[in-house]
C-alpha cells in the first residue's frame, strides 16, 4: 500500500499560476523576474497557510531557471531553508553569513529562505543587518513571518515587503472542488463552503479539514457529514430558529435551544451563530450586498427566501440583542438563562422592529406637572349634587375625573394598527364605572373671561395620556395664550407695594411647601419694587437665576393678577451681581460690617492678635 500524503503537501503549488488567492503578489514577482527588477531582500508576511513559504520556493526555482528545461537540472543546492524558531542565536546568523560569501556551483543565485523570522533574537537581528543591506550579488534573502510587528524597523526598511491576504471562502471552495474532482469524490457545494469557512482564510487548514472529513464520509461528501464531523451547527438550525422567532413561538424556540445544547454545543456557540445568520439575512436585503454572502448556491436561495420575510428594522434590532448577549455571556453567572432570555426578547420583536411584549410599559404612570384653569378643577361633588338622579351620561361632560393609566402600548406612528391599539387603551383607561359617570345638569353657568384665567396655583399631577388631562392641558394652553379673552375689559385695579409684597411672599411660601425650592430661593433673593404702569422690578445676582424665574413666571403672574385684581401687571428682571453680597459675605466683609456698627471690635482684635 502506498503511503498516504496529506493534501497540503500533495497539492502544494509548483508554479505561480497554481497559487490560490494571491494573484497580485504572484503577478508582481513574475514581472520582477522577467524585467530583472527583483530585490535582494524580500519579506513575505501574512496569516498562516496562505502561501508564503510556497511562493518563496517557487521564486527560488524561477530565478535560477534559464529556460533550457533540462530534466536533470536540480537547484536544490542553491536553496537554503532556515527555521528561525530553532536557529535564532547570533552564532546561527554568523554561520549563515559565512555561507553567503561562497558563490553558487550551478545556477545564478543562492536563495536563503528564513521562515518565522520574527523569532530571531535582538542580537541576531543586529548581526544580520549589514549583510541584509549589502548582500553579495549572488545572494537573495526571502524572509517569511506571520507577525510582522515583531520585526525591528531596521530590518523592515531593508526589505521589499509583500503582504499576503487571507484566502476568500469562494477561492478556497473552488480549489477544494478541484481537488475533490481529482480524487473522484462527490462533494456538495455547501459542504465545501462550510470547510472553507471553518478554515478562516488558511488554505492549508482547509486541506487538512478536507482530508479529515473525507476519511469520515468516504467518496460522498455531504453537508450533514461535514457539520457532524466538524461539530458546527447546520444552516437548518438557524433557519428553523429564525422562523420560530418571526412567528413569536417562544416555547418551541426554547425546545430548539435545549435540543442544540443536548448535542454538545454551548449557548455561546448558538447565539453567535444566530447573530451571523441575522447578518447574512441583512446582506440579502440589498442587491449590492448579496456578494458578501459566502455560502453555497442552495443555502443562498434559502437565505434569499427567508430575508423576504424579515424587515430591516427587525434585523437591526435582532442583531443588537444577539450581540449584547454575546458580550455578556462570559461574565454571566447563569449563561443558559441569559441565552433563553435573549431568545424570548428576539421572539417578542414585531416585524417593524418594535416589541410586542415590551420589557417595561413605556408610558406607565407617566405624569406631567402643569397649572390648569380653576374652572376645570371646580368641586366635582357640587356638580353631582346639582345633577338630576336620572344618571344620564353626558356626551360632553363639563368635568371629567382624571384616571392614571397603568399600562399603555408603545406607540408606533408608522402603522395604523398600533394607533388603533393606543386609542383602544386610552378609551379603556379613562372609562369610569357606571356609578361614577356624571349626569349632566341642564344648565351649567359659563365662567366669565376674567374668572376663566384665574388659575389654581396648586399643581396637580395628572396622567399624561388620560383624556381628562389632555383637555385640561388644552384649556391651560388656551388660557396662557389669551385665546377668547378680551384683554381690554379685564380689571386693572391699583394696588400698593405693601399688598404686592404680601401676595409675593404668599406665592414664595406656597411653592416652597410644594418642593420648588430653587424657584422659591430665586424669588426670595430680592424685594420686588413697583414701577410705573404696574411693572414689577426685581434684581437677581446672575443669569442662571434670571432664566429660572423667566421660565416659571407664569404661575407667579397669574397668582398676583388674581389676588391684586389687576391684569396689566408685568415683570421686569435685571441682573445685578452686587445683589449677591446681600446673602453671601466673605469673612473680611463680615468683619467690616461689624466694625462699622462697633469700632471697638478692631481694638479687641489688635489687643489679642486675632485672625479673621
Amino acid at each position: 500500500m502506498e503511503p498516504f500524503i496529506v493534501s497540503a503537501r500533495k497539492y502544494r503549488p509548483q508554479t505561480f499560476k497554481d497559487v490560490v488567492g494571491q494573484q497580485s503578489i504572484t503577478n508582481t514577482l513574475t514581472n520582477a523576474i522577467e524585467n530583472n527588477h527583483l530585490a535582494q531582500a524580500l519579506l513575505f508576511c501574512g496569516p498562516r497557510g496562505v502561501g508564503k513559504t510556497t511562493c518563496a520556493r517557487i521564486l527560488a526555482k524561477r530565478i535560477n531557471d534559464d529556460g533550457t528545461n533540462d530534466p536533470d537540472e536540480d537547484f536544490a543546492f542553491n536553496i537554503f531553508e532556515l527555521d528561525a524558531a530553532s536557529n535564532n542565536s547570533v552564532d546561527d546568523i554568523r554561520s549563515l553569513i559565512d555561507q553567503v560569501r561562497i558563490p553558487p556551483q550551478t545556477g545564478k543565485y543562492k536563495v536563503y529562505i528564513i521562515d518565522e523570522v520574527h523569532m530571531l533574537s535582538q542580537s541576531a537581528f543586529n548581526a544580520f543587518l549589514k549583510t541584509l543591506e549589502e548582500p553579495p550579488k549572488h545572494a537573495i534573502f526571502i524572509l517569511a513571518t506571520t507577525e510582522k510587528h515583531k520585526i525591528i524597523p531596521t530590518i523592515l526598511s531593508r526589505c521589499q515587503i509583500f503582504d499576503f491576504k487571507r484566502i476568500t471562502v469562494k477561492d478556497a471552495a473552488n480549489y477544494l472542488k478541484y481537488i475533490a474532482e481529482n480524487q473522484g469524490i462527490n462533494a456538495e457545494d455547501d459542504a465545501l463552503h462550510i470547510i472553507a469557512q471553518k478554515a478562516d482564510g488558511a488554505m492549508r487548514d482547509a486541506l487538512s479539514i478536507f482530508d479529515r472529513v473525507v476519511s469520515f464520509s468516504g467518496a460522498d461528501l455531504t453537508r450533514k457529514a461535514v457539520t457532524e464531523n466538524l461539530n458546527v451547527l447546520d444552516y437548518d438550525t438557524y433557519f428553523s430558529a429564525t422562523d420560530l422567532i418571526l412567528s413569536h413561538a417562544i416555547p418551541e424556540l426554547l425546545v430548539l435551544l435545549n435540543t442544540t445544547l443536548a448535542l454538545g454545543f454551548d449557548g455561546h456557540h448558538f447565539i453567535s451563530g444566530l447573530a451571523s445568520h441575522f447578518r447574512d439575512l441583512m446582506v440579502c436585503k440589498h442587491q449590492q450586498t448579496i456578494e458578501l454572502l459566502e455560502v453555497g448556491e442552495n443555502a443562498k436561495q434559502n437565505y434569499l427566501e427567508q430575508s423576504k420575510k424579515t424587515s430591516g428594522p427587525f434585523l437591526i434590532r435582532a442583531l443588537e440583542i444577539a450581540n449584547d448577549c454575546d458580550l455578556k455571556y462570559k461574565t454571566s453567572k447563569n449563561q443558559r438563562l441569559l441565552v433563553e432570555l435573549t431568545l424570548m426578547k428576539l421572539a417578542s420583536i414585531d416585524f417593524d422592529g418594535e416589541k410586542k411584549n415590551p420589557e417595561s410599559v413605556a408610558f406607565a404612570n407617566k405624569t406631567e406637572d402643569f397649572i390648569a384653569p380653576a374652572s376645570f378643577y371646580e368641586n366635582k361633588s357640587k356638580v353631582r349634587a346639582e345633577a338630576s338622579p336620572s344618571n344620564k351620561v353626558v356626551k360632553e361632560p363639563a368635568l371629567v375625573e382624571k384616571t392614571p393609566i397603568a399600562e399603555a402600548p408603545r406607540q408606533a406612528a408608522s402603522t395604523s394598527k398600533q394607533e388603533e391599539q393606543v386609542e383602544t387603551a386610552l378609551a379603556t383607561a379613562v372609562a369610569e364605572p357606571e356609578a361614577e359617570q356624571l349626569s349632566a345638569p341642564e344648565e351649567v353657568p359659563v365662567p366669565t373671561p376674567a374668572k376663566k384665567i384665574q388659575l389654581d396655583i396648586a399643581s396637580k399631577r395628572v396622567s399624561a395620556l388620560s383624556i381628562s388631562s389632555l383637555k385640561a392641558k388644552k384649556l391651560h394652553e388656551s388660557a396662557r395664550k389669551g385665546e377668547g379673552i378680551d384683554v381690554d375689559n379685564l380689571p386693572k385695579h391699583p394696588f400698593t407695594e405693601e399688598e404686592l409684597h404680601k401676595h409675593w411672599n404668599e406665592f414664595v411660601a406656597k411653592i416652597d411647601a410644594n418642593g420648588q425650592k430653587i424657584l422659591a430661593s430665586s424669588l426670595a433673593t430680592d424685594i420686588p419694587k413697583l414701577k410705573d404702569d404696574f411693572v414689577i422690578a426685581i434684581e437677581l445676582p446672575n443669569d442662571t437665576m434670571k432664566k429660572e424665574v423667566e421660565r416659571e413666571q407664569f404661575g407667579l403672574m397669574e397668582h398676583l393678577r388674581a389676588n391684586l385684581n389687576n391684569h396689566s401687571i408685568s415683570l421686569k428682571i435685571s441682573v445685578n451681581e452686587e445683589t449677591a453680597k446681600k446673602f453671601a459675605f466673605t469673612p473680611e466683609e463680615k468683619y467690616e460690617k461689624l466694625r462699622e456698627k462697633n469700632p471697638t471690635i478692631d481694638l479687641l482684635r489688635k489687643t489679642f492678635d486675632l485672625d479673621l
